[in-house]
């Protein structure tokens, strides 16, 4: 209603009456502030444009364009009552306007009207949406100017960065797209600082906006604004050392616009902005575009160079001049009909009938974003409403004016490649730019942060512990703090290519161990810049600070006493397995059985009465342990068996002796306690360090109750509760273990590490201290200097603590496993081997003698004979033997 009532008033200051002109000029309008850069080259190109169509008569057919440009000269009522005055003059299409306030605010009007709107300069990405159907963007939208800074910001490796911008709606909506391509990268704007909308910004404006920043740890500084506003920015940043080493400075086009349309810049203006980075919609060269910057001096007379927005300026008229010619050949004309749509506005005095609607508006519109031309900008088609193929020149700012160090596009991102030259080609993207030369004239990537500059030292909270002050041993100042976790902090500083000025405050009262959970809390509230000591890194703890690469691997693990077992009666039989022992035993009995059986028949040393045989076969498997065996082995299937068994025999005697041996080395626990699974299992209360992580792990993530869980505060309560049976066991991270190792030897560890961390330096969140620290960590770790402190602080041999398990001393079943299978069955073959060989020659001596072989001889007869014939010894005994057996097999039939 307001704006209808608006209108209205507009209407009536400017006269004007009911009427449309039917001739063969086609009006197009533009908006402009025609005292701005880009308003003084577009109506130059513009005019330049409507020459050149109106002088080609195949355009047009006959009819003549007629454009009219109204300067709003930057006032928002003066763009409302120009675009007023062209929709009730029968205008086709509107030029413009030049910024997105008004972008927003014509759109609703073309809406109703039907009168395509054409800009390429408000290039705001909310203006591309459907709401607004009739406002076409003739250039890329700043949505593809943002993501080209973001992929340069990411191919810096800034991780932060900070936007100085007009608040107006494209610079801010700008910047909400900004925004949302620094997320998508995991990068972050820590502040967005806005200036006054353009041009009204003052110097004392910019100039507080200025040391807001410089205060900030941000260094990366993304400027978007206009001209004037710009430079007032460059000349306040260049007066408080802000364009000095150290900082980074991206704008966005204006800048270059402005460079290509006034160069020279004055000496002064020049000087402020060395080293900046900027950016320029790319247009490919051609012979065209070419022609047309020869012809600017003649058309601008030398007022002022062409810039990037003046070809598209002209390629828009010639957009709009295509469109209409595809019109008039589907229509032949073009009409226009009164609004009618506030017909029911109360108050009579109200006219809008001088308001005409496009009748042919939509065709037009639907020509124009279906077009396909070449103009001066190269290739001309909208996909999605957006310019095909939006791309960029990257430029650097140096004292001979503008060096261009890449390309962004869409399709092939940072090159420096021109991106007309990849257009249909698969692009592997391997982002890459020039040399570049930054603020203060250094050639090297600056680093993008700083500590902040307000006038203090870093505070680093330090834990002022009571106990294992190995590794952080309390003092009154920075030189009197000592330990291993001060001592690789010291060095990790040393190694950063900047000084850091810092000072360490200790957190405790010094009567216990402080609270770790509370320290690195007075971080997250920035109480503390940072907190250096035994912090271990746990997930509740990464949830409100950032942590370093860890300096030190850590993981709790469980620590219980430990019995000398060497004096044991049956020491002799820990190198074993029970199972291994009965095998073991097992087998020498089969290897005594195998060879009797093997030998009895040709060896008289495996005869003779059945108990010595017994004896025999006992003393022989036996014997083999020590490689004593008496007896011969004559049988080839013998020989093979016994070698064969002695090289397992050779192996097990020296598996043993080393096992033997490693045992009456080794402190062996009796505790039932074999790692955090039995202890938990149990009922036995476990001792945990005060102010340690152990006490909520153990409660909240293994569920044992607090009742269980005693609070033990230095290396003495340790061993005191371990050996009056306070606690069964004691759950604690391994460097803390380590050092009361060194001291107290009747202790062990049980199992392994049930968490995998490290100790780490904590700082707020999103700091880059963090990330440079982690990086000189790593560099320590390389070159050794992590070792060297570490033996400084821990030189002292400890006793031994490894893995006190019983059954992992021994050795069991399954490591002999495959000597045991072979040896059985070479066993097997050979008897085997033996009893076929035997029954052969059975069959032969039952063959010589008929009656042996006749019918009548039962089966159990036949089998008592076989084995009387493998019983005997060969030759006449073992004939006289069989003769007996069939003599007395005749007798009892």
């Amino acid at each position: 209603m307001n704006m209808v009532w608006l209108l209205s008033l507009l209407l009536c200051i400017l006269g004007i009456s009911e009427g449309a002109s039917r001739t063969e000029v086609v009006k197009v309008g533009a908006i402009f502030s025609l005292r701005s850069v880009n308003g003084k080259v577009s109506k130059i190109a513009i005019e330049a444009a409507e020459k050149d169509v109106n002088s080609d008569p195949s355009v047009l057919g006959g009819r003549k364009l007629s454009i009219s440009i109204h300067d709003a000269n930057y006032s928002g009522f003066l763009g409302i009552t120009g675009a007023i005055k062209y929709m009730v003059s029968d205008t086709v299409a509107i030029l413009g306007p030049q910024d997105a306030t008004m972008g927003h605010i014509l759109s609703h009007l073309s809406n109703e009207l039907h009168v395509p709107l054409l800009s390429f300069t408000a290039l705001d990405p909310t203006l591309s949406t459907l709401q607004y159907p009739y406002f076409i963007q003739t250039a890329p939208n700043d949505q593809f100017q943002m993501t080209a800074i973001a992929d340069m910001i990411s191919y810096y490796s800034w991780h932060d960065v900070v936007v100085l911008f007009t608040d107006d709606d494209q610079c801010r909506n700008s910047m909400i797209a900004l925004g949302d391509k620094i997320e998508e990268k995991g990068l972050k704007i820590p502040s967005k600082v806005a200036l006054p909308p353009y041009p009204t910004a003052t110097r004392t404006q910019v100039h507080n906006a200025l040391v807001k920043i410089k205060m900030m740890e941000s260094r990366v500084i993304v400027l978007y604004t206009f001209s004037k506003t710009g430079f007032l920015v460059f000349e306040m940043a260049k007066s408080l050392g802000m364009m000095e080493a150290g900082y980074v400075w991206i704008t966005s086009s204006w800048l270059s616009t402005v460079i290509d349309s006034t160069s020279p810049l004055p000496l002064k203006m020049a000087n402020s902005i060395q080293g900046v980075l900027t950016l320029r919609l790319h247009t490919p060269e051609s012979k065209r575009k070419q022609s047309f910057i020869s012809r600017w001096n003649e058309l601008s007379n030398g007022s002022i160079g062409l810039n990037t927005y003046g070809l598209y300026a002209y390629d828009t008229v010639w957009m709009i001049a295509r469109g209409l010619k595809e019109l008039f050949d589907q229509n032949g004309t073009i009409s226009f009909s009164k609004y009618t749509h506030a017909g029911s506005l109360s108050g009579e005095s109200l006219d809008f009938s001088s308001l005409g609607v496009f009748n042919e508006g939509n065709e037009l519109l639907n020509n124009l974003l279906n077009i396909s031309m070449i103009g001066l900008t190269g290739p001309i088609q909208f996909q999605d409403r957006y310019p095909l193929h939006p791309s960029y020149d990257i430029l650097n700012v140096v004292k001979s004016g503008m060096k261009r160090i890449g390309y962004w596009s869409n399709h092939s991102g940072l090159s420096v490649v021109a991106p007309e030259t990849l257009y249909g080609k698969a692009v592997n993207r391997t982002e890459q730019l020039g040399t570049t030369v930054w603020p203060g004239g250094l050639t090297t990537k600056p680093r993008g942060w700083v500590l902040p500059l307000d006038g203090r030292r870093l505070r680093i909270g330090v834990p002022r512990r009571v106990s294992y002050q190995e590794f952080v041993t309390p003092g009154s100042g920075n030189e009197t703090i000592k330990g291993y976790c001060i001592d690789v902090f010291v060095a990790a500083v040393e190694l950063l290519p900047y000084a850091v000025n810092y000072e360490f405050v200790l957190f405790g009262d010094g009567k216990e161990n402080p609270s770790y959970f509370e320290l690195v809390n007075n971080v997250a509230l920035k109480e503390f810049d940072a907190a250096v000591g035994d912090i271990a890194i746990v997930t509740s703890r990464t949830k409100i600070v950032d942590f370093t690469q860890p300096y030190i691997e850590s993981g709790l693990i469980v620590l219980a006493p430990v019995k000398n077992l060497n004096s044991s009666p049956l020491a002799f039989l820990r190198p074993f397995t029970p199972m291994l022992w009965i095998v073991s035993a097992a087998f020498f009995l089969l290897i005594g059985l195998v060879v009797w059986i093997l030998e009895r028949r040709d060896n008289d040393e495996f005869q003779g009465h059945p108990r010595k045989q017994f004896v025999t076969i006992l003393w022989f498997g036996f014997s083999t342990m020590f490689f004593a065996q008496r007896e011969n082995v004559m049988s080839t299937p013998g020989r093979f068996v016994l070698v064969i068994w002695l090289f397992v025999v050779l192996i097990i005697n020296s598996s043993y002796t080393a096992s033997l041996t490693s045992i009456f080395t080794v402190q062996l626990a009796t505790s039932p306690i074999t790692g955090i699974d039995s202890l938990i299992s149990t009922n036995v209360r476990i001792g945990f360090q005060v102010g340690s992580f152990a006490e909520s792990y153990l409660s909240e993530e293994l569920n044992v109750h607090k009742s269980r869980l005693i609070a033990l505060g230095s290396p003495k309560e340790y061993a005191a509760a371990l050996k009056n049976g306070t606690v069964g066991a004691i759950v604690d991270e391994q460097p803390y273990i380590d050092v009361f190792l060194a001291e107290y030897c009747d202790y062990s560890t049980k199992g392994q590490q049930f968490t995998k961390s490290g100790w780490g330096f904590a700082f707020p969140r999103d700091s880059p201290l963090a990330g440079d620290l982690s990086t000189a960590i790593l560099t320590l770790s390389e070159n050794g200097g992590l070792q060297k402190i570490h033996d400084q602080w821990f030189s002292r041999k400890s006793c031994s603590s490894g893995d006190s398990n019983l059954d992992q001393e021994q050795l069991h079943l399954q490591s002999f496993i495959g000597l045991f299978s072979i040896c059985a069955g070479v066993c097997f073959f050979a008897l085997f081997l033996h009893f076929f060989l035997t029954m052969c020659q059975f069959n032969r001596h039952l063959k010589q003698d008929p009656e042996a072989s006749s019918n009548r001889v039962s089966n159990p007869t036949r089998l008592r004979k076989f084995l009387s014939f493998a019983d005997a010894k060969r030759g006449g005994l073992s004939k006289r033997k069989i003769e007996d057996t069939l003599s007395s097999e005749r007798g009892e039939n």
